[in-house]
């Protein structure tokens, strides 16, 4: 995605929103960033899917939410959604959102590291955009501007955008993202914990330098990760080894970071997904991944284990063998 034109720009007044009865849904799949040695470059969308819809209303902002943390989010302006609909009239030069119902079903779970926040990103500036007379809306380079703007990096809303893994930059203020088609046989094995971490609380425990040789094994291992995840999954394992930022946080998510190695240690290519503190393994086909869900049951089944406690209780660990799909999220409009 490289074409820097941005299509709203110049466009002499506000365009006119979409007539009331116009309904935009938008699917909308998970994300993971880092995809271990690959921080703040790689991400990979994953087969977990949040379905939001917005519909043009006579006046108002209605919401009908449910699903992963409908309770705890806002239901006003403020909510992220509404937010990254506004940022995307913004960057159209449209003015204020006209009145809208939202629809979401959330199956993505919040603070768990699989892209929550870029989904309900990417879903908000996709059907604002939707809304827009063509000749107005803004180009897949200006999407991408805005969602990693609101982000603050690309790595989970360009996979979420593009599906697939992506390779996100940034280069004299604009951010950039290529698509690498994934192995068939690669299939994501998510062990998703019942407790969360705050990415902020995570990027606080980095350091502000590392070590030459520190930054040199990553480059190696991430460059490695890019073919092992195209075209040699059989080099998943080494490929997803990391030094620059898991070990650090290893002490804000001990249960994960115990069952990572546990598993790494069994031969399987796992790693925290994003933030943390989901645990993703990357396995090797169908039965391969079969194997792996079997293996986390056992670990967390392990009384003896710090998988299994926490903060003085049981975690408990939710698994779903997932798949890396081809393409990213899907708009859809009707009329009444």
């Amino acid at each position: 995605m490289h074409a820097a034109r941005n299509d709203a720009q110049g466009a002499e007044g506000a365009p006119g929103a979409a007539p009331v009865g116009t309904t935009v849904s938008v699917r909308v799949p998970g994300s993971t960033g880092n995809v271990g040695p690959g921080f703040d470059s790689l991400g990979l969308a994953l087969g977990h899917y949040d379905t939001v819809t917005l519909t043009r209303i006579e006046r108002g902002l209605e919401f009908d939410l449910s699903g992963e943390g409908a309770a705890g989010v806002p239901r006003g302006p403020e909510h992220l959604v509404i937010r990254a609909m506004q940022a995307a009239f913004d960057a159209a030069g449209a003015g204020e959102l006209p009145p809208l119902r939202l629809r979401a079903h959330n199956v993505i779970p919040h603070g768990r590291g699989m892209g929550s926040s870029a989904s309900a990103v990417v879903a908000g500036v996709l059907a604002a955009n939707a809304l827009l007379p063509e000749p107005h809306r803004l180009s897949p380079d200006a999407v991408l501007q805005v969602c990693s703007q609101m982000e603050g990096h690309p790595d989970n809303v360009a996979p979420t955008l593009l599906g697939g893994l992506t390779i996100s930059y940034e280069d004299e203020g604009r951010f950039h993202s290529v698509p690498v088609r994934v192995h068939p046989d690669v299939v994501p094995v998510v062990a998703v914990p019942d407790f969360e971490v705050a990415t902020s609380v995570a990027r606080g425990l980095l350091p502000e330098t590392v070590a030459h040789r520190t930054a040199a094994v990553n480059a190696g291992r991430a460059a490695l990760l890019v073919a092992a995840l195209g075209e040699r999954p059989e080099l998943l394992v080494p490929a997803t080894f990391d030094l620059l930022h898991q070990p650090y946080r290893a002490q804000a998510m001990a249960p994960s970071f115990e069952l990572m190695t546990r598993l790494r240690d069994l031969g399987h290519a796992s790693l925290i997904s994003g933030a943390g503190p989901t645990v993703l393994t990357l396995a090797n086909g169908a039965e391969h991944a079969q194997r792996v869900a079997a293996a986390i049951e056992e670990i967390a089944a392990d009384a003896a284990s710090s998988a299994h406690e926490y903060q003085g209780r049981t975690v408990t660990w939710r698994v779903h063998v997932l798949r890396v799909p081809e393409e990213g999220a899907k708009v859809s409009v009707s009329t009444q």
